[in-house]
């Protein structure tokens, strides 16, 4: 057991999301069998949002964990610390949400090295437990703990994909960006500008959008629109809030980020 109170990893005010389809009717109805979940989509559309969204709905603690290539399986498990009084064990965050119930988000999982997800395979199947090897203990997952998972497929590669022994464990919803009309209204309402301001910031990401593969690795993202906005709510000239946050932060390339400057001019002159 832990003296961890679930209450600490709770959302206390409800995160604005607007559906696109059927992902919380189905979230829903994973969530009631307590379905492993993967959330397969571009980066800053919303992914981290939604998961905190049905964390919020569903009234369960949520534990987030930021993967990277130089995470050990026992970041996510726990280790041995010492102290002034010896050896003690630290739970992982990933021991933490089995023990208390949480929904654990591992975000952009395919970045953590392969031999370090294969630990949260006896989580994802009938079994529902987490050894702890090097302290010889088998968690048995909570009644309430959910696993998530979440990563850009565009980013795949022969060394950075999941594993079908992986895949196969996991319900899955994909996600992209919004149409243009209720992006603009998700970037409005995220940001404060009117809709006038956020529709021409939809239409400079749908131009960068075109170019992915043609010289951009990624479009903007949503999350990037609302940078935007935010500046230009700030008081900033919208031509110098789209420079800093829709085109330097993109590309070093000059000749793409000439193109995307001239998509900026098209709707805001400095």
């Amino acid at each position: 057991m832990t003296d961890i109170s679930n209450e600490q990893y709770k959302i206390s005010q409800e995160p604005y999301y607007r559906a696109v389809g059927k992902e919380v009717e189905l979230y829903d109805a994973a969530y009631a069998r307590r379905m492993p979940m993967m959330l397969k989509g571009p980066t800053g559309c919303g992914k981290s949002r939604f998961v905190e969204y049905m964390a919020w709905k569903l009234g369960r603690p949520l534990i987030t964990v930021a993967c990277n290539e130089d995470m050990t399986a026992s970041d996510l498990v726990g280790r041995f610390l010492l102290d002034k009084d010896g050896t003690k064990w630290q739970d992982g965050p990933l021991t933490t949400a089995a023990r208390i119930g949480a929904i654990c988000y591992l975000d952009e999982v395919v970045e953590a090295r392969q031999d370090t997800t294969v630990v949260i395979h006896p989580l994802t199947d009938h079994r529902r437990t987490l050894p702890l090897d090097k302290k010889g203990e088998l968690v048995h997952a909570h009644p309430d703990f959910q696993l998530v998972i979440s990563y850009n497929p565009g980013y795949q590669s022969l060394m950075k994909d999941l594993k079908q022994s992986t895949k196969q464990r996991f319900g899955a919803l994909n996600f992209d960006y919004p149409e243009a009309e209720l992006e603009g209204e998700i970037v409005a309402r995220e940001t404060g500008v009117d809709g006038e301001i956020a529709s021409k910031l939809v239409q400079i990401a749908h131009r960068a959008r075109n170019l992915k593969g043609h010289g951009l690795d990624e479009g903007i993202s949503t999350r990037l629109l609302v940078y935007a906005g935010e500046m230009i709510n700030e008081g900033v000239d919208p031509a110098y809030a789209c420079q800093m946050t829709l085109v330097t932060p993109l590309t070093d390339d000059p000749d793409m980020r000439e193109t995307l400057e001239a998509a900026v001019e098209t709707f805001f002159v400095s």
